[in-house]
C-alpha cells in the first residue's frame, strides 16, 4: 500500500461465530480508497472455527491484520475494548463482522476528523443493503450535525460500525455490558462535554433487518433493559436529573413496544 493512501486509523472488528461473514467485512476494509494502517480482529472465544478464519485472513494480509484471541467470551464491549487497547494508531474505527463499509468511508471520515480536531467521536448514516444490491452513490453535499447529550437519551444517532474516535479519549465501552453498550459510550462522551458529530452520508451498510433477525437485535427485551440501565447509570452519575430519567424511560418503553409489534407483524407475513 502506498503511504499516501494509508490513514492512521486502527479498525477494530469484534468477532463471535462470524465465519460466514467476516471475510466480507474485511474485504470492505481492504477495498477502501484510503486504507487504515492496521486492522485488529478480536475473536471473542467463538469456539467454532472463527479464529481459524481470522488467522487465514491475517496470512492473506501479512503485517496489516492483527488477530487477538480472547480466552473467555466478553461480549462486543469487551472485544472492542481489547482491540482498542491493542491499537497503535491515533484514530479508532469500529466495524461489526456482519456489516460493510462504503469504499470512501475512511477517506471521508478521517478527513473530517483531521479538519475538526475538537471532535472526540463522529458517526454517520448507516443503511440496509440486502439481496446483493450495489452500494448507492453518495450525496454530493455532506454536512455534519452536532449531537447533543440530551438527544442521545432519546435516540442512538449512529451505530457502532459508523463510529470513528480518538484513541486517547478517557472512556471505554462498559465492561460486561452486552446491550446498548455503544449508546452508553456515546452518552458518556457527550455528557462529559466532548463533541460528538454525525456526518450526513450513508457510509456503512447492515445486511440484516435491524430488529427481529438473528444476533443481539433479536433479543428486544434484553436490549431494552440495556437502554434503561444506561439511564439509571447516567442518573446515578449526576449526568441527568430525575425528571429526565423518568421521561427517557417512558419514551424508551414506547419504542420497545413499537419494535415488538413490528417484529410480530413481519414474523407472520408469508
Amino acid at each position: 500500500m502506498m503511504e499516501d493512501h494509508v490513514v492512521p486509523v486502527s479498525v477494530v472488528v469484534p468477532c463471535f461465530r462470524c465465519a460466514a461473514t467476516v471475510a466480507r467485512a474485511v474485504a470492505s476494509i481492504a477495498q477502501q480508497t484510503r486504507k487504515p494502517a492496521e486492522v485488529v480482529l478480536v475473536d471473542d472465544a467463538s469456539g467454532d472455527g472463527t479464529l481459524e478464519i481470522l488467522q487465514a485472513l491475517a496470512r492473506q494480509h501479512p503485517g496489516w491484520i492483527k488477530v487477538i484471541a480472547l480466552n473467555k467470551n466478553q461480549g462486543a464491549a469487551g472485544a472492542r475494548n481489547a482491540g482498542w487497547e491493542a491499537a497503535s494508531q491515533p484514530y479508532i474505527a469500529f466495524l461489526d463482522a456482519d456489516d460493510t463499509w462504503h469504499r470512501e468511508k475512511l477517506h471521508i471520515q478521517y478527513e473530517y476528523m483531521c479538519g475538526n480536531p475538537d471532535v472526540a467521536v463522529s458517526g454517520h448514516q448507516c443503511i440496509g443493503l440486502r439481496n446483493g444490491k450495489l452500494q448507492p452513490d453518495l450525496p454530493p453535499n455532506r454536512g455534519a450535525t452536532k449531537i447533543g447529550a440530551v438527544s442521545l437519551i432519546f435516540r442512538n444517532c449512529f451505530s457502532t460500525p459508523t463510529a470513528m474516535l480518538r484513541r486517547n479519549i478517557p472512556f471505554r465501552f462498559s465492561a460486561g455490558k452486552r446491550y446498548a453498550e455503544d449508546l452508553y459510550l456515546w452518552q458518556q462522551i457527550a455528557f462529559s462535554g466532548l463533541l460528538v458529530m454525525c456526518i450526513e452520508s450513508p457510509l456503512a451498510y447492515i445486511h440484516k433487518a435491524p430488529y427481529g433477525e438473528g444476533g443481539l437485535s433479536a433479543q428486544l427485551w434484553e436490549m431494552e433493559k440495556g437502554e434503561l440501565g444506561n439511564f439509571l447509570a447516567l442518573y446515578r452519575a449526576g449526568s441527568i436529573n430525575l425528571f429526565l430519567f423518568f421521561t427517557a424511560s417512558v419514551f424508551s418503553m414506547g419504542k420497545y413496544f413499537k419494535r415488538v409489534i413490528y417484529t410480530r407483524i413481519h414474523a407472520v407475513r408469508p
